[in-house]
């Protein structure tokens, strides 16, 4: 079978299903998806957008990044009515099956792009990701969609993968899930001190990952000159050296003047 002709434009993967993982008041909420829903319809921005079907990660994907132990019950644990992980993590009777999704989600649009599919995606998908560990769902998160995603391109022969991660906070799941690997390339861009109090400079990685995590904290109140520099200085420079054959952005927007969580 061809592969469709590509458009050009960044594929949109997103859907109703993601409005579930009810956390009614909490910061990280549905709400945040039917505004951007309202905003794409409103500026006519879905036309002529590559398809990319998805469906819910598997448990063996999702234990290619945690613990088979985690995810089983985390499972159990949704199942019985769920209730809290830590202080900041919310889980509703679907909010598991939604965080699979989410994953899943990240799996197809890697499938896309080495496919030829649509060569760039964006994942319009909740809850959150990247500071799921191996072992634990932590801060928003349940499973670690960015981590899944680039596991599944390792298990589909590619070499090196490079993950940027600008959320606002340090990916502190992220860079464990690939700590010993110099198969990712990890770089980081977060406020510090800031939760989740990781990420320092000196994190670079061990074994054969040593230097293949790169952190950058930054100081509060740093604006757009602050972040291209690093770009131009730091991460560009990476990015050619390492010559990765995919990149993985995850895409928080925290950062953004306006958050009331952070100070960028």
């Amino acid at each position: 079978m061809t592969a469709p002709p590509e458009t050009g434009r960044v594929a949109l993967l997103r859907g109703s299903r993601f409005q579930g993982h009810d956390t009614g008041g909490h910061p990280e909420n549905a709400r945040r998806l039917r505004v951007v829903d309202q905003e794409l319809a409103a500026g006519d921005l879905m036309r002529d957008r590559p398809i990319v079907p998805f469906g819910p990660a598997s448990d063996a994907a999702l234990s290619l990044v945690h613990d088979s132990r985690y995810v089983a019950g985390v499972r159990e644990f949704a199942a019985q009515g769920g209730g809290y992980l830590d202080t900041d993590t919310m889980v509703r009777p679907d909010s598991v099956d939604v965080a699979a999704l989410a994953a899943g989600a990240g799996i197809a649009a890697v499938d896309a792009a080495l496919d030829g599919i649509a060569p760039r995606s964006f994942l319009l998908a909740r809850p959150p990701g990247h500071h799921a560990t191996p072992q634990r769902g932590m801060g928003f998160c349940i499973f670690n969609t960015i981590a899944v995603a680039a596991a599944h391109a390792l298990e589909r022969g590619i070499s090196r993968v490079m993950i940027i991660d600008w959320d606002v906070h340090h990916g502190n799941g992220t860079q464990d899930a690939f700590y010993d690997s110099d198969q990712v390339l990890f770089v980081s861009l977060h406020q510090s001190p800031l939760y989740p109090g990781s990420g320092a400079a000196s994190e670079r990685g061990v074994g054969r990952g040593s230097g293949f995590t790169i952190n950058i904290p930054l100081r509060a109140g740093g604006g757009d000159e602050v972040y291209t520099s690093v770009f131009e200085d730091v991460v560009v420079p990476a990015a050619r050296d390492y010559q990765p054959e995919i990149v993985l952005i995850s895409a928080g927007f925290d950062a953004h003047a306006a958050d009331p969580l952070a100070n960028m």
